[in-house]
């Protein structure tokens, strides 16, 4: 029966605490707990899997969506996708206590932090650093790493109760990182048939009608989705540049750039003036877009550029699923940027909480540095 209640707690821990909801992350404080405290090493790898599943649960109908496929292929991969952060929990386990808990916990969420394990490393408890430390920067981070390995030690109820009181004072004070002025993020409704469909012509002269209608209100540095942009050519340079000649604005926007194996997906700056490129992804989606087996998928800059240059700003450029890592958005954070900028192209979703989640861990992120967020989406 306890070991039931483990699983049980583990995959409510994973549903609440990633809602989509940006407050409810401090829930996640409770799985390294319930992890620590399995009776065996089996059950210590279903606390991980219930919270893993629990958390991506918007996966297999996303799949679904995404390859025209019926659920059995969104199934699989949702359980694939957890082999990872199953595993490293499992063999990290143990049933000593004293130092040997806080010390495999602590090293179990710094694996599934960076890569090869952070590719995959989604709703890591660590997200939560930027509600319960807002402002704090690489000082929350501590705190909240210190924090989550104290919550293996037979001591957690206090510091639970400790976290109870410190949450409540960041609900009380909470306020939503918000754009700078002159910044505006614009999120877009087009659909795609298909994973291969492009940016039309049609769609490109509804999206600059969107431009303009901002910059009537005062809009000057404009954010558009992943892949607002479409393919990028010298002919779409063309339009873009020259639509933009009498607007006093600058537009950051999703494009791909293909290459001779493959293609980067990008942010590009342009304007009136011309255009170029922002940043490279350093990790697309694996599977769908990153196939480092084959030819013609995503390039992966991981060890890329983390921080880019737009309209004279410094930013942290968060693409998708950039925003589901840990390792990106620390990577980019060592640059001291000015503003975070999220962007995603959700067409795939449905009416799943995986954008909710998405934008949940960017807000996390900006609170904690107490950065200006800038988001946009298509959805």
């Amino acid at each position: 029966m306890i070991s039931i209640g483990l699983v049980a707690g583990s995959a409510t821990i994973g549903a609440i605490a990633w809602s989509g909801e940006v407050l409810a992350l401090p829930a996640a404080v409770l799985f390294p707990t319930l992890w620590a405290f399995a009776p065996n090493r089996l059950v210590a790898g279903l606390v991980a899997l219930a919270y893993f599943l629990a958390v991506s649960r918007g996966l297999p109908v996303g799949v679904s969506i995404f390859y025209a496929s019926d659920m059995w292929v969104g199934l699989g991969l949702w359980l694939a996708a957890s082999v990872l952060f199953v595993l490293v929990h499992a063999v990290l386990w143990t049933r000593k206590s004293g130092w040997h808990r806080p010390l495999r916990y602590a090293l179990a969420w710094i694996l599934m932090s960076v890569p090869p394990f952070g590719i995959i490393g989604w709703a890591n408890p660590i997200t939560a650093a930027g509600v319960l430390f807002p402002g704090l920067g690489w000082f929350g981070l501590i705190a909240m790493a210190h924090t989550l390995s104290a919550m293996t030690t037979r001591a957690w109820p206090i510091v639970a109760l400790v976290i109870g009181a410190v949450f409540a004072w960041s609900y009380s004070n909470w306020s939503e990182p918000r754009p700078p002025k002159g910044w505006i993020g614009i999120d877009t409704h087009f659909n795609y048939a298909s994973p291969g469909q492009h940016v039309g012509y049609a769609q490109h002269l509804a999206t600059l009608a969107l431009i303009q209608d901002a910059a009537k209100v005062g809009a000057q540095n404009i954010v558009l989705p992943e892949s607002a942009l479409g393919i990028w050519t010298p002919t779409t340079e063309h339009l873009w540049v020259g639509a933009l000649q009498d607007l006093d604005v600058t537009v950051n926007g999703g494009a791909i750039i293909v290459g001779a194996v493959g293609y980067d997906n990008v942010m590009i700056e342009v304007s009136g003036k011309g255009a170029h490129i922002v940043y490279r992804e350093r990790m697309p989606v694996p599977v769908s877009m990153w196939q480092p087996w084959a030819s013609g998928g995503a390039t992966a800059h991981v060890f890329g550029k983390p921080a880019g240059r737009f309209a004279g700003t410094l930013i942290a450029p968060l693409i998708c699923y950039e925003q589901l890592l840990v390792w990106p958005i620390l990577q980019s954070m060592f640059y001291e940027p000015s503003v975070i900028v999220a962007t995603g192209n959700g067409w795939w979703t449905g009416d799943t909480n995986i954008v909710a989640i998405q934008k949940a861990a960017a807000r996390a992120w900006a609170a904690l540095f107490d950065v200006p967020l800038v988001i946009a989406f298509n959805t």
